[in-house]
């Protein structure tokens, strides 16, 4: 009986041991703490592409709302009976209005219609702040009839706000009411009738300026605000960097349209309109209306950054277009001399003190007159994007030799430019060294073969001289360019190398970060959104799970199996957070099958709590859509342990966190 026992037992225990080792263990080195993980380590980008900004994150509901836009004024807006447009008006930068005059008939009206970005979307029993500057030019008062309509309603009456504003001065002056919205609608229009004290449309004239409609309910209260949603959706990642505010947007298809941060910051009202560089970009999704309103600014992205708990990155121009549209055309940037070059030193270092300085100083004054004395302790400043060759190198040398010397404080990001290997590349890196950069941005939007490829890409990284900064990334299915579950799931087993090699890696930011659901000219993207709702893409799950388990430093993670090159497999890494006495291992299952995954704990004698989040991405093309929000989510759950380890089973296609305490 005991014999019988006894090789019971033991057939049990080899069989036991021979699916684990056809599977993998996970030794965990618990007493051998490594590189610290960078509070930087993951982050977001943001950059106005996909109506990111106006129509997206910025909450003005109001396209066009200073008839800035070009060729046609009236873009976004239908004028009808007596409207013209001048330019003499009350904001330097923003010279154009809409002068309306009176139709001239009791049966006739004269005013304005605007279609808000892919409509406006207002909610049940929400308030909205509409202002407006006017003035009556002959002194006789006027009333303005702002109205919220359903212009394609089947009720009697297409309104269903209505208020009216009587404006009596000769002089501009900024007019305010809240309509309260009585129903949730996602495309409605904001109409504006011009008439008399009586209601009728009489004779009148009434200038117009600055139309703006905003939720009174934005993001922390802010009158200038952002869009709620998508701005918790931000905070809920725990970023640890904010890299704003691009992009090629920072280059402009031409040096006169390129981000200009001077141009975003003050009174809203005199912020020049800009023509943004995705306008033009491609021409089978083209938008001819894609400007930006700068009414998310400077100032906006630092105070952000800081109630998200983020660092802020800016990036500022170097002296150079877009290369992608000008290609090597000497003409097409600044000539690489420190005079031409000046003004662009003096962008990085004014920044720095618009940011930084004391709030008497001409900057730091400005910042604290916009509502922030203290400063916004940037660290970080990137010069320069996705850009390559000797007319960066040459260039960059200048400006950042130039904001070293003023501002010695201050972490200088070059670029390797837009290739992920080759020639450039190497040449980018070797530039950037040669520099002494204080890290290097690289970009790679490249498909699921790739990153099979790249798994390990950063273990063989020199460790000394500029660290890693993977400033644009994102997985793409062959034939499939969206956001699905089965791209998502190699980018985070691509994450497991990220924070394997914190040592050298000190930020990684996913890009793009936003698109709006009827005006994305890019894919895949992190957030998708309508006018109302908001819908977290599966890689959104992943950035989060990593950045709310970053923990404090690296442990030494070995598996028995070692995944090759180029092939689906299991990934792994592991830290603690010294803080809170939590260890926290990553593991990823590219493979479609059920993988036996055995942890231990080397140096821990037991463990007292164990949990496991799991990403499910084995519905290969699931994803995550405004209409269907939660189809692929974590779930977490209690797990058992013995002694110092986990015996699991990892599903195909699988991201799984688990955090054990001692």
């Amino acid at each position: 009986m005991n014999i019988r026992k006894f090789a019971l037992c033991l057939a049990v225990i080899l069989t036991f041991l021979t699916s684990v080792a056809q599977d993998n263990i996970i030794n965990i080195k618990t007493n051998k703490i490594g590189s610290p993980v960078q509070n930087t380590m993951y982050g977001i980008f943001f950059e106005d592409i996909n109506y990111a900004a106006d129509g997206g994150l910025y909450a003005e509901l109001i396209k066009n709302r200073s008839f800035e836009f070009v060729p046609d004024h009236l873009m976004g807006w239908q004028a009808f009976g007596n409207v013209t447009i001048f330019k003499d008006g009350p904001f330097e930068r923003n010279p154009h209005y809409a002068h309306l005059v009176s139709a001239g008939h009791s049966e006739r009206w004269t005013g304005l219609q605007n279609e808000g970005f892919f409509g406006i979307g207002l909610k049940k029993d929400a308030d909205y702040r509409f202002s407006v500057w006017a003035r009556v030019p002959d002194g006789k008062k006027q009333m303005l009839r702002v109205q919220l309509i359903d212009e394609y309603s089947k009720d009697n009456n297409q309104e269903f706000v209505q208020n009216d504003i009587t404006v009596s001065s000769k002089d501009w002056k900024q007019y305010t009411v809240i309509m309260k919205s009585p129903r949730t609608i996602d495309k409605a229009q904001l109409r504006i009738f011009l008439c008399n004290e009586n209601g009728k449309s009489g004779d009148g004239i009434c200038d117009v300026e600055h139309i703006s409609l905003f939720p009174t309910d934005t993001w922390k209260g802010h009158e200038n605000g952002m869009r709620k949603d998508l701005a918790q959706a931000l905070f809920d990642l725990h970023p640890g960097v904010f890299r704003f505010p691009g992009g090629c947007i920072v280059e402009g298809s031409e040096l006169e349209t390129r981000y200009q941060w001077k141009n975003s910051i003050g009174p809203v009202e005199n912020r020049p309109y800009n023509k943004n560089r995705w306008e033009s970009t491609f021409t089978y999704r083209y938008y001819p209306d894609y400007f930006q309103s700068y009414g998310l600014g400077f100032y906006e992205y630092f105070l952000l950054s800081e109630e998200i708990g983020a660092e802020p990155l800016p990036v500022l121009n170097v002296g150079m277009a877009c290369q992608f549209q000008n290609w090597n055309q000497e003409s097409a940037h600044v000539p690489c001399t420190l005079n031409d070059l000046q003004p662009y030193i003096d962008d990085c270092n004014d920044l720095i003190e618009f940011a930084n300085g004391d709030a008497k100083s001409t900057w730091g004054k400005i910042r604290a007159e916009m509502g922030h004395p203290e400063p916004f302790n940037l660290k970080f400043l990137a010069i320069g994007n996705e850009q390559w060759g000797k007319f960066y190198f040459d260039r960059l040398k200048i400006v950042a030799g130039a904001v070293r010397k003023a501002h010695p404080e201050i972490k200088i990001i070059g670029t390797s430019g837009p290739d992920s290997e080759g020639e450039n590349f190497d040449l980018g890196w070797e530039a950037m060294r040669n520099q002494k950069v204080d890290l290097v941005d690289e970009h790679f939007y490249r498909p699921i073969s790739w990153f099979l490829d790249n798994m390990s890409r950063y273990d063989n990284y020199n460790r000394k001289g500029p660290k890693v900064f993977a400033g644009e990334y994102a997985c793409h299915d062959k034939g499939k360019k969206w956001n699905h579950a089965g791209a998502s799931i190699y980018e985070a087993a691509f994450m497991t190398g990220l924070e394997r090699n914190a040592e050298v890696v000190h930020m990684a930011t996913y890009a793009p970060l936003f698109a709006h659901v009827d005006g994305w000219q890019w894919r895949p993207d992190l957030i998708w959104f309508d006018n109302l709702k908001v819908a977290k893409s599966v890689s959104y799950y992943v950035q989060a799970l990593y950045a709310q388990n970053k923990g404090t430093n690296v442990l030494p993670c070995s598996q028995s199996v070692i995944t090759p090159k180029g092939e689906d497999g299991i990934f792994s890494s592991a830290v603690i957070d010294v803080e809170k006495g939590e260890y926290i291992v990553k593991i990823v299952n590219t493979t479609t099958n059920n993988k036996s995954i055995f942890i231990k704990f080397d140096g821990l004698k037991s463990i007292s709590e164990a949990r496991q989040i799991t990403l499910d991405c084995s519905d290969y093309d699931k994803e995550n859509t405004v209409e269907s929000p939660y189809a692929v989510i974590p779930q977490e759950k209690s797990i058992t342990t013995e002694d110092n380890s986990i015996n699991l089973t990892i599903g195909g296609k699988q991201f799984i966190v688990v955090k054990v305490k001692k």
